[in-house]
Order: structure tokens, then sequence, then C-alpha cells
């Protein structure tokens, strides 16, 4: 494998990715026979074939799996050392790569729209998806931070509280359990919304109900919090949600926050990076701008605003 190339372990990674030949060849402005070429090249290097052909779709194999991780790792390291090149010649630029779980898109890109006016130079790729695939990310060291309310423990990271995040249980305004304060134990046998198995806001929610005995008479699985909430306005049931990604609809009225004793339950939002990780010039000073100011960006982000009244005006 010493004389791989790192356009050879650039084209294994993109076809890893999609799991497709031809979808790698567009992303990668090349032919599908050369993408093919590079891959045939590479699994001759190896003495070993790095996927194989299942019907009509495409898998890697185990050696694939294996030897992903360690292009992957090399590939991180190579975007490393030109961030590091980059740093050294003092420009204000290079790239910043974030993963943030799917609950905080409500508020990232006013965040990093914030911090990125003072960087012209930054190319940002920005990466959106559940608790797991952040987490899969951050442990492959294809990201630089990422954005999540609960940090792993299955391997170390370094992990910085910049902003509060309270989960709150919702339902239809109309709902009989609105308007009144009510206790856990009361929502037993309700119908309950919840994210996908790999959801942080899914492992909380069962956490506090199987801690408070609550059992739920039906419950339906949904892929994202904007499926939750239109199935809440449509009166499928209620769901434990951050409080922000609601603003919009309880400022409107479409949404109603319940009163629960021991609700809201009061979060952190973290930045997240690999321990020992050293952080280029550019992702330690979007730390900082979220140490210093990211409890505030959020809570404006988040907030919710009165509807506001059009007037027209009759000549």
């Amino acid at each position: 494998m010493r004389h791989a190339t790192l356009r050879q372990m650039q084209v294994f990674d993109t076809v890893a990715r999609h799991l497709s030949f031809s979808r790698a060849a567009e992303e990668l402005h090349l032919s599908q026979p050369a993408v093919s070429l590079q891959v045939r090249q590479l699994e001759t290097l190896a003495g070993l074939a790095l996927f194989e052909q299942i019907g009509r779709q495409i898998h890697l194999t185990a050696a694939g799996e294996t030897l992903l991780g360690h292009a992957r790792a090399v590939l991180a390291a190579m975007a490393d050392a030109e961030e590091a090149a980059a740093a050294l010649r003092g420009r204000r630029a290079g790239g910043l790569r974030i993963a943030v779980i799917s609950t905080a898109k409500y508020f990232a890109p006013s965040l990093l729209s914030a911090f990125l006016a003072g960087y012209p130079g930054v190319e940002l790729t920005l990466s959106i998806a559940n608790r797991e695939q952040v987490l899969a990310l951050l442990k492959a060291n294809q990201v630089d931070l990422a954005i999540m309310g609960r940090p792993p423990h299955d391997f170390p990271v370094a992990a910085l509280p910049f902003a509060r995040h309270p989960m709150v249980m919702i339902a239809p305004p109309d709902h009989p359990l609105a308007r009144r304060r009510l206790t856990l134990a009361e929502l037993s046998g309700q119908t309950f919304l919840v994210r996908e198995q790999g959801s942080g806001t899914r492992t909380l929610m069962e956490g506090l109900l199987a801690e408070h005995n609550v059992t739920a008479g039906r419950s339906f699985e949904m892929a994202s919090n904007e499926t939750i909430k239109q199935a809440v306005m449509a009166g499928m049931g209620i769901s434990l949600l951050s409080r922000h990604t609601i603003g919009l609809e309880v400022s409107v009225g479409r949404i109603a926050i319940l009163e629960v004793e021991g609700l809201p339950v009061l979060r952190d939002w973290y930045v997240v990076y690999r321990e020992g990780k050293q952080l280029l010039p550019v992702a330690g000073a979007f730390v900082e701008f979220l140490r210093q100011e990211g409890a505030a960006r959020v809570e404006e982000a988040t907030r919710a605003q009165p509807p506001r009244r059009h007037r027209t005006r009759i000549k």
C-alpha cells in the first residue's frame, strides 16, 4: 500500500460514501471508467477486493471496511496539514468542517453566519445528521467540530457547553391536557411521537418516561423534528422536543407547550472535538466565539416571535 496515491484514496472514499461508481464519478467530475480504474489499482496494491456486487448494489467487503478507516484518516491528516500551512501563512482562511445534530439546525446557520462574517476566506462544510451519524463523523476525524446535546462517553473528546437546551412536552393547542398543570404520571396512555433510533431526543424521552413509569398508549416513530411537529399539529399525539425547534409554531398558536411537573428538562448545547486534536486557528476561533456569544445567539435565533400584522391600505 506504500505506493497508493491520495487520489486513489479520495476516489475510494467517495465510492464508499455513495456505494455507487456513477454517483462518485459525478461528484469527482470524472468518467465512470476512470473511477473504476482508480479503485482497481488500489485493490491491486492492497491485494484485496474492496467492493463486492450483490444483485445490482455494490457493498464494501470486510477488507474494504478496514482500509476505508485508514484511507479517511490519511485524507483527514492531509486536510489538517493544508489548514496548518494556511494558518502559518497568516491567512484567516482555510476549511472548517462542522457536524450538527438535526435539532441544532434551527440555530446553527445563524451562529455560523455571525462567525463567518469575520472570516470571509473560510470554506465551510456543514453536515446535519442524527446523533449516531454525527458521532461516526467525529470518531473518524471527518469533522473538526460537532455541536450536540450530549457528548459521547465511548471515546475521548473535549466538550465545551455554550448554551442551555430546554426540552419540553408539546401538544396541539386544543389537546385535553393543554392549559393545566400535569404530573408526568398523567401522561400515561397518551400517544407519543418519537424520533428514530439513534436520536438523542428519543434516548432522553425514553429514559424520562421509564424513570417515571409512564406507559405510552401508542407510539409512532418519525424521522425528523419537522415531521413530528406536523404530526402534533395534526392531532396525532404528543412529543418531547427541544424548545429551540418550535419557536415559530408556538408564536402562531399551532403548538402548545404542556405544563408538566419536572419539565422542561434543562440540558446544555456542547461544541465537541476529539481529545488531543490540534485545532487549527479557524476552528479554535469558532470555539471561542461559541464560548463568548453562543448562548445569546442561540436564544436570539430560536426566540418565539409574535406574528407580524400586515396592514392593508385602502385607497
